[in-house]
């Protein structure tokens, strides 16, 4: 406690002079989107017309987002931008030690200073340094999930994942872990609220709300280039592969059901009352089934090291080496490296190497459900404690 709070100020120091002292130290693209596209509501019928290609020449970047989206950040756009964006980065911090100290609590621990050094160092791996760099919301979703795997209140735990679901489609599959744990009432009101969420959104926007649900969605190009190294899913590490958008072909339904069948191995071998480990398994499908998943969607390796390194495991050496790998491999941020050596995003084909190297969150991700998969029979095999017969 003494050594903590100065190493997460001069993290946060470190972090906001990147921002604003460096060379494109932050170009808040993302944030630009959302501020600009809730600006277009003032319109009629031009959300999902709206672009943002300042800072962007070679993708100008659309509004991808649930119409909800729109209205939740409207009142944003009435503000001057600098002071968005600087407010913006604090919460993105404030979210993070959230995300940290909920990950704790669902594992029965609350030491604070632990939570500090966690959130110093996560801010910057690859996942929070593009969420700083692009203005990224995914932050804050994680740390309303994770409220609601915390929270036994159904109706506090569906509204909050029908919220987040709301206002960016990802969260949804969180919805799987509580139909795994049999928690009907959250399942049943999530749903309801989401929906509720398209209604508000026909009320307020109109045929913007028809328009993005049974045209736009599901169009993956819409939402950026599927075969760039910052894409690491299944159908962006196939396409790279093939040298083509694989889309949801043979090939990556194939490695969706066996990225299935481990996750459901590891969702049978973490413990009933392990929560951060039922969530964190279905969020790594999740990553990996999405036709898209940048960097920044990744957060949620922030509670997976939390969980190796901290949680019911942790003494096994498979834990310290997982979570010990994925910090490593995160500090370095691999796909950013990748980046560099792609001719463009747009461009998919590449030398087989940069091909093969871009499926490492991929790989991990296998190999970490796989290892958690195999504790489950390691502990059937390991012998029965003898009792103590001690006098």
């Amino acid at each position: 406690m003494t050594v903590a709070p100065l190493l997460l100020a001069l993290s946060i120091a470190a972090r906001l002079a990147w921002t604003y002292l460096v060379p494109n130290g932050a170009n808040f693209v993302d944030l630009h989107v959302y501020v600009g596209g809730a600006g277009a509501l003032d319109d009629p019928g031009a959300l999902y017309d709206y672009v943002y290609a300042e800072q962007t020449p070679d993708f100008p970047l659309p509004f991808t987002y649930p119409p909800f989206a729109a209205v939740v950040f409207y009142p944003l756009h009435l503000l001057p931008f600098g002071v968005v964006a600087f407010a913006w980065q604090l919460g993105i911090i404030a979210a993070l030690y959230g995300v940290v100290r909920l990950s704790q609590r669902l594992l029965g621990q609350t030491d604070r200073g632990i939570a500090m050094l966690w959130t110093a160092v996560g801010i910057w791996i690859e996942p929070l340094r593009s969420t700083f760099d692009y203005g990224q919301i995914n932050v804050l979703l994680v740390l309303a999930v994770l409220y609601a795997v915390y929270s036994t209140r159904w109706w506090l735990s569906g509204l909050l994942v029908g919220l987040a679901a709301g206002v960016k489609l990802t969260p949804a599959v969180s919805g799987l872990y509580f139909l795994g744990k049999r928690r009907w009432a959250t399942v049943v009101f999530s749903a309801a609220v989401f929906f509720g969420t398209i209604a508000v959104s026909a009320v307020v926007i109109g045929d913007q709300t028809r328009y993005y649900f049974t045209e736009l969605l599901g169009d993956a190009d819409r939402v950026g280039p599927i075969g760039t190294s910052f894409n690491q899913s299944w159908r962006g590490g196939i396409s790279r592969i093939l040298g083509h958008d694989a889309g949801y072909g043979p090939l990556v339904v194939a490695a969706i059901v066996v990225t299935a069948v481990l996750a459901l191995m590891a969702w049978r071998a973490v413990d009933d009352d392990d929560l951060l480990g039922g969530i964190v398994v279905v969020q790594l499908f999740g990553l990996l089934l999405s036709p898209i998943s940048w960097t920044h969607h990744w957060v949620w390796l922030i509670p997976l090291m939390i969980w190796l390194l901290h949680g019911p495991l942790r003494e096994l050496l498979g834990a310290r080496i997982l979570g010990w790998g994925w910090l490593g491999l995160t500090l370095v941020g691999v796909p950013w490296l990748l980046s560099f050596a792609q001719p463009t995003i747009w461009e998919i084909s590449r030398p087989w190497y940069l091909a093969w190297a871009g499926l490492i969150y991929i790989v991990a991700t296998l190999a970490t459900l796989a290892w958690i998969a195999s504790t489950r029979r390691r502990s059937r095999l390991s012998p029965e404690p003898s009792p103590d017969r001690s006098p």
